[in-house]
């Protein structure tokens, strides 16, 4: 403190120099990099609200107004920290009870509210376009949308100080000054309006969503601006923003036909403004959905035209899904009588296309490009996804099978549309569960026959969804029993050594997620199964594959086996699963404790170390000696006799119910040891041999 009362003046004394225009740009930049470190450096004194403090506040807001917005956000790391110890309790334990703490928050908050309300004012200029800004680098461009960032973020520091409602007055009041002088001014008069616009977005969460004196006003206003691209994107992003505001509020229906207005203006003025009024839409469907859906014939003829692409719409097929998934929200408002026919409805702007395709034949089917045919599946996936109507999507996915069908049996070589239809099916098999009965079996034969021959990573995650969905229905089993087996003795004999894991990770990775689902939801059919003691083999060959996706499916998939005893359903297997694991206990153990000591990377250590820990508490002393066996392995120059005892001891004391944290550093230290050097971790990988493995010779 008294270093604190002898530099604090000094640093004072310069403020004045701030403003002094004889002083060079350097200088000044200097003097405000001390009033900033100092601001950042005793926060936690200013935060006391003192007479003293609030000085340095002031030194501070200074150096946030000054013209050079290089200079002039040096405060805002010193804003968002003082922000963040006025508003957290915990900078208020020292005074006791809730009375006192409560207390002494509203005076702080009192104290700081007007430089806040100051800063307000300061900072939302600097949000305005430049009118040289389309003849700017790319570089300065995206320096400008920085600042932006960085001044909504100081903006939302004020709100949570001030209060959003307050903060919002101050905000409107800069828009109705920009939208008065602009109309005095042709040239400029919307980019003050639009920066207005910009900063209320950015404050968005903080106001009240029964506001009822300032957004009024402001939802008013919008519909009066000029049609400028840029501010009718910003426009159409304020729309989005509010749109639980025009929920919940009492006026907020009111100016529902309007905002609705503004988005498809905002659809057909430019790209930027199209993409900002899509998702607006979605937001607005999603909050307003019950209170839209007596407007449906409207919303469809908007939702046409913008996804057929007609006139004048400028709505790009990936910002189109934000209107998918809008319409599906307001279908599922619909009573179930009507949701058959809207889904429909919903389904032809993607269906008719594809349909106009298939029709041509097979040679042009199978020309097209993938985006083609993508543009419409990732339509249908969305809608599959979002529309709420279990028994709707199931009749719907049946009267389409024809369709896919056709699509997989002639495009089944390209995977970015096998995974575009894969995703489509896969949502329509989690919205409709088990009324999508009928198209199951259909859809469960194709992938069957065509992974024979095309060997797609999606058709094994897609039949993971079915595996989860019906893996548990007897009326199912013959089915998924032959498509299990099907799959996994295909994948395993794609993976026979560490290089084909390495060179096809998506097949292990979605391989492996497929063999976790198949313990969870159907092991009467997985454990019994010819492909069970193949599918462990192959985990063993892809432990130490490198790629971090597959080898955590690989190693959660040998964590699930171990685990089983801790499964209701487990119980009855674990005859078969030792049958499998104990002849093999030994080299698991062994590759494991490579990958701790070196085969994977340092980063996938937790992963190991828990199936290592589930091993041990699956198979007990048969699994501390097969680790000590391992251990033996590797050459006392590269691990002493200390820190193998220490590692099987903390392995012993997990193992009998003990705190896996106590293994970690046991096991950490072991790893950093057989890391140290380059030489030492390959005294360690070839004494422990891990990918001298393959399925064949594996007793």
């Amino acid at each position: 403190m008294p270093l604190i009362q002898v530099i604090v003046p000094q640093v004072m004394n310069l403020k004045a120099q701030l403003r002094d225009p004889s002083k060079d740009e350097e200088d000044v930049k200097a003097i405000a990099r001390l009033f900033a470190d100092m601001g950042d450096s005793y926060v936690e004194l200013i935060a006391t609200g003192s007479d003293e403090s609030m000085l340095i506040v002031h030194a501070l807001l200074e150096v946030a107004s000054h013209p050079e917005y290089d200079i002039a956000s040096m405060t805002f790391n010193f804003w968002h920290n003082l922000q963040m110890i006025l508003i957290e309790r915990d900078s208020y334990l020292s005074f006791h009870n809730e009375e006192s703490i409560e207390a002494e928050r509203n005076r702080r908050l009192q104290v700081f509210g007007s430089s806040y309300g100051s800063l307000v004012s300061l900072v939302s200029f600097r949000v305005q376009y430049p009118h040289d800004y389309s003849d700017l680098s790319k570089e300065d461009q995206k320096d400008f949308k920085q600042t932006r960032y960085a001044v909504a973020d100081v903006l939302i520091d004020a709100a949570l100080v001030l209060g959003g409602e307050a903060t919002l007055k101050i905000l409107y009041m800069k828009l109705v000054e920009a939208v008065s002088s602009g109309r005095n001014d042709e040239r400029s008069e919307w980019r003050p309006a639009e920066a207005a616009l910009y900063c209320i977005r950015a404050i968005s969460d903080y106001v009240s969503v029964v506001e009822a004196e300032i957004m009024p006003q402001v939802m008013s206003l919008i519909s009066k601006l000029p049609p400028q691209p840029q501010l009718l994107q910003t426009v159409c992003l304020i729309v989005g923003a509010y749109s639980k505001w025009l929920d919940a509020a009492s006026c907020g229906l009111s100016f529902l036909p309007s905002v609705i207005d503004i988005l498809v203006s905002g659809m057909s003025m430019s790209e930027d403004s199209a993409a900002a009024a899509a998702l607006a839409f979605r937001h607005i469907c999603d909050d307003c959905g019950k209170k839209l859906s007596g407007s449906l014939d409207g919303l469809f003829q908007i939702y046409q035209g913008a996804v057929i692409g007609e006139g004048i719409f400028k709505v790009s097929a990936e910002d189109s899904l934000h209107l998918v998934e809008a319409l599906s929200i307001v279908i599922t408002e619909l009573p179930s009588e009507h949701a058959n026919k809207a889904l429909e409805a919903l389904c032809l702007p993607a269906v008719a296309p594809l349909q106009e395709i298939i029709n041509q034949g097979p040679l042009i089917l199978g020309q097209k490009t993938a985006r083609e045919l993508t543009v419409h599946i990732d339509r249908l996936a969305n809608i599959f996804r979002h529309v709420n109507h279990p028994e709707a999507i199931a009749d719907a996915i049946q009267r389409l099978w024809p369709i896919f069908k056709a699509i997989f049996d002639v495009r089944a070589w390209d995977m970015r549309t096998m995974e575009s239809l894969c995703r489509a099916c896969k949502n329509a098999v989690r919205t409709s569960k088990t009324l999508m009965g009928i198209t199951i079996g259909a859809m469960l034969e194709e992938i069957q026959s065509l992974y024979k021959q095309h060997h797609q990573p999606c058709f094994l995650y897609l039949s993971s969804e079915v595996i989860k969905i019906f893996g548990s229905d007897p009326s199912c089993a013959n089915y998924l029993k032959v498509l299990i087996e099907s799959l996994f003795s295909h994948t395993t004999c794609l993976l026979t050594k560490i290089q084909d894991f390495t060179s096809r990770p998506d097949i292990a990775d979605d391989c492996f997620l497929l063999a976790s689902r198949c313990i969870r939801y159907c092991p009467q059919l997985f454990f019994p199964s010819a492909v069970f003691a193949s599918l462990v083999d192959c985990a063993m060959i892809g432990i130490t594959v490198q790629h971090r996706e597959a080898s955590n499916s690989i190693l959660t998939f040998l964590s699930d086996l171990f685990d089983l005893a801790n499964s209701s359903q487990g119980e009855p297997y674990l005859s078969i699963r030792d049958n499998i694991i104990i002849p093999r206990g030994a080299a698991i153990t062994r590759i494991l404790v490579a990958s701790l000591t070196g085969a994977l990377p340092s980063s996938r250590l937790e992963t190991v170390v828990y199936v290592l820990l589930t091993l041990t508490r699956a198979y007990g002393v048969k699994a501390l000696e097969w680790a000590k066996e391992s251990l033996l392995l590797i050459p006392s120059t590269a691990v002493t006799e200390v820190e193998r005892s220490r590692f099987l001891q903390a392995l012993s004391d997990v193992a009998t119910g003990g705190n896996i944290n106590a293994l970690m550093i046991p096991i950490e230290e072991l790893s950093e040891v057989c890391r140290r050097n380059r030489t030492v971790q390959e005294i360690v990988q070839g004494a422990l041999r891990p990918l001298e493995l393959s399925r064949i010779t594996v007793s």
